[in-house]
Formats: C-alpha cells, structure tokens, sequence
C-alpha cells in the first residue's frame, strides 16, 4: 500500500492506496538500459494487469527504446503598462538582457538555470513564459523563487511596466494547452518498440493490421472530433498517475502530462508503436520525495543519490514513459477483442 491511514497529530493524516510493482519492463536508451520492476498506486484494479502484459510483449520484442528529447520547467509573469507601444519596446529590452537575467536566478537557487523566454503581447499585456533547467526537481517551487527574483528585477529596472501576477496562466501549468504540446512542460519522453506477428497473438490475441486500424480510428479520428489539444491516445493519464502516486509527484500534473500522441504502424505484418509524451513533470528532490514508501521506491527504481544532476530525473522520466507504452499498447489490444475489456474489469474489480 502507499501509505497507511493514519493522523500525524498536526490534522494531517495519510490516505491508502493500492500500491503494486509491474514488470519486469526492459527499458533501453541514452538515460538506462536495464530490466526494472516499476511500482504503481491506483484504484484502477485493471492497470496492473494490462501493464504487466504490456511489459511481458515489449520484453520479448527486444524492450521499450525511450528517449528524453528535451527538459524544462516554466512559469510565466505577467506584467502590464499604459500601452502596446510601452510594452513592445520593453520587451524587446528585456529580451537582450538576459546575462543580467541568468545571474539574478543563480542568486535565487544554485540549481534554476535560465533556459529561455517565449513571450506574447495581448493589448497593453505581456506574457513572459520563462524556461528552467530544475536539475533533480519537478521545480514548481525552484521556477516560481526565480520568477519572483525576475519579476522584482524588471519592475526595478522598467519603471513603465507594472505587477499583474507572477503565474500569468502561459505556463501552463496543470492546465491542457496547446503551448505546452508545442513547447514541452517537464521532460519531453519519446518510446518505441517493435512486436512481431507471432508477439501480436501470443500475447495481445490481435495482429498488427488490426491494432492500427483501431489506433486511426478510435485515437486520431475520434480526437480530431472531439477538439482534442495536440492529443491522441487512449489513456496516459491512469499510467502516469498511477506512476506519480507511487513516485511522491505532484498528482495534478497528469492534466498536462497526459496530452501526447501515439504513433502505429504495420511494417509487413510486424507492429511498430510508439508514444510521445511532452510533459512528464517528475523529480526526486523537493516536497513529498522524502517520504520512506517513496524513497523505498526510488531505490527500487534505481536512482542514486550520487548520480549527477539531473540523472535521476531524466531516470524516473523514461521508466514513466515506457510504463504509458505499455498500458497504452495493452489497453488497445484489449479494445480490438470484443467483450475483452468490460470481461477484465468484471474479474479484476468485481470478484
């Protein structure tokens, strides 16, 4: 279980979760090649199962290739003036200063580097989306100590523009949005595996013609109808949180997390699949990641505490990528068999 329930005498008590390891994944790539047994937390009985296939397939093919393509954290401050004249020219200053910009967050964290700014102008608005390098943290709090020191900088430094809100909503954070699809929010996570024919229906009792052809249909059509964000897949969302829950992460980040598109293919009769996922948030410093199930579980996951900045995170990142890989390859397999799907939650949560 991921915790007892229990009352720490300050009016916090701790809430049970179900908690299993899945697995082994074979997961391979710049950030690790190795064999690991993943830990999930989740009421959803089913994902244990359905991940446990996805990773038992994937094995057998040779393993989940995962890559970490791009990582940052963001916070936007939004600031304003008398007009878009007054705006756009200071802007444009603030822009080329940014060695100023770096040395005022490295006296705000040891850790937050300055990556980039991405801005917008909406009338006398500006919008400054600010992009970190975090190290080993997801960085909600690194990112918003450095925009505050950024924000008190520009506000002593341009005295036409005033304070709206240092979180000006264009981060995005915990929100669905299509900047964050195009720009990345957390670590950029790309997996792929390839599944012979003979895997296909072994273990899926599908092929992969008919795999895709439901793919096309049920995640690419059905998500352009319904206005879905820079999205198409079937459910990232119950793997990552079942990931976070179990990993002391920031559970609402799974709203961004979740958007992403897989990616399917027949070559010969052969399936290659692939998920893309830009918006894994996870760390292994800061609030809740000192936790002992956490911690028991990080080791599990083999994270070492000696291991260079940012290591360990990019580690977590990739294990939580291959994990979506295979509850997504998993999940519609199920869906391409008839009764297969509502028959698996009638044995696992109804028994």
């Amino acid at each position: 279980m991921a915790g007892e329930t229990s009352s720490t005498g300050n009016g916090v008590s701790t809430a049970a979760i179900p908690m299993q390891l899945v697995g082994p994944l074979y997961v391979k790539g710049p950030v690790l090649d190795a064999e690991i047994s993943v830990p999930l937390a989740t009421f959803e009985s089913t994902l244990f199962p359905s991940v446990n296939r996805g990773a038992r397939i994937t094995k057998h093919a040779g393993g989940i290739v995962t890559l970490v393509t791009d990582e940052k954290m963001t916070r936007s401050i939004l600031l304003e003036a008398d007009s878009v004249e007054t705006i756009f020219n200071n802007r444009e200053e603030i822009l080329n200063r940014q060695a100023e910009l770096d040395a005022v967050v490295a006296e705000s964290s040891r850790f937050a580097k300055l990556l980039t700014i991405n801005s917008e102008i909406q009338g006398n608005l500006l919008f400054l989306r600010l992009e970190f390098d975090t190290a080993d943290a997801a960085g909600h709090n690194m990112v918003t100590l450095a925009s505050d020191a950024i924000m008190n900088w520009i506000l002593s430094n341009f005295s036409e523009l005033r304070y709206v809100s240092i979180s000006g909503n264009y981060c995005t954070d915990k929100k669905v949005s299509a900047v964050n699809g195009i720009l990345g929010r957390g670590k950029h996570v790309v997996c792929e595996t390839l599944i012979s024919d003979e895997l296909c229906k072994k273990f899926l009792k599908t092929d992969a013609r008919t795999l895709v052809d439901l793919h096309i249909k049920k995640n690419l059509i059905v998500s352009i109808l319904s206005g879905s964000i820079r999205s198409a897949n079937a459910h990232y969302a119950n793997m990552l949180l079942a990931f976070y829950l179990a990993c002391g992460q920031d559970a609402a980040n799974i709203v961004e997390g979740s958007q992403g598109i897989v990616h399917a293919e027949c070559r010969g009769t052969d399936l290659y699949f692939s998920t893309t996922i830009p918006n894994i948030i996870v760390g292994t410093v800061g609030h809740g990641k000192d936790l002992p199930f956490v911690q028991e579980n990080f080791k599990l996951l083999g994270c070492d505490k000696d291991a260079e900045p940012g290591e360990n995170s990019r580690r977590l990142a990739a294990i939580a990528g291959a994990v979506v890989l295979c509850g997504e390859l998993s999940l519609l397999a199920a869906l391409s068999n008839p009764g297969e799907l509502m028959s698996a939650h009638k044995k696992y949560e109804r028994s």
